[in-house]
């Protein structure tokens, strides 16, 4: 995989501008703010994860405008559940949690804890933690859906007061007809 492109656009939110990243594979990565704030981030999980791979903007790639498109439908209201290709780029504990996330439906919230047991072990609750803090595309996996155990809110990639705004943009909503991505 080391000629593989990396396709990215920045789009703007309500909740500040995103960087979308995607292979021909599927969406790989969302970043809060542009991509030359993140460069030397970027560059690292690349080299990390598919070395020699190249950025190259892109924002009519199918996989990186389908994101915009739904990411938008989101948060104008439309769309509860998105429907993209995903490319997980982590360990295999990494994406059996992120996989987990998935299936915290809309609207709902849940621990750690919950999540260490939905994916059959209860005590890596801290390695959860850090699962999700490596979540690299929020929103979509929504990491922002998991809360502490007392129920308050804890630590987000984007800011607390970005997660704080996700799940108010989702209460009130309808329940959603099906869970996942």
């Amino acid at each position: 995989m080391n000629d593989q492109t990396i396709y990215y656009a920045e789009v703007g939110s309500p909740i500040g501008p995103l960087l979308l990243a995607a292979t021909d594979e599927g969406l790989c990565r969302i970043d809060f703010g542009g991509y030359e704030e993140h460069e030397q981030e970027l560059a690292a999980w690349t080299k990390r994860y598919r070395p020699g791979a190249e950025w190259m903007h892109a924002p009519r790639h199918p996989v990186v405008s389908a994101a915009a498109e739904q990411l938008a439908e989101y948060f104008a209201g439309g769309r509860q559940l998105f429907d993209l290709p995903l490319d997980l780029w982590g360990t295999p504990f990494q994406r059996k949690v992120w996989q987990a996330l998935t299936e915290v439906p809309f609207g709902a919230v849940c621990s750690y804890k919950h999540i260490a047991e939905a994916i059959g072990q209860p005590k890596a609750v801290r390695a959860v933690g850090g699962a999700n803090n490596r979540n690299p595309i929020p929103v979509i996996v929504p990491c922002h859906r998991v809360i502490g155990a007392s129920g308050e809110m804890v630590g987000y990639g984007g800011g607390l007061p970005i997660k704080r705004c996700l799940l108010d943009l989702e209460k009130g909503r309808p329940e959603p007809s099906g869970g996942g991505v």
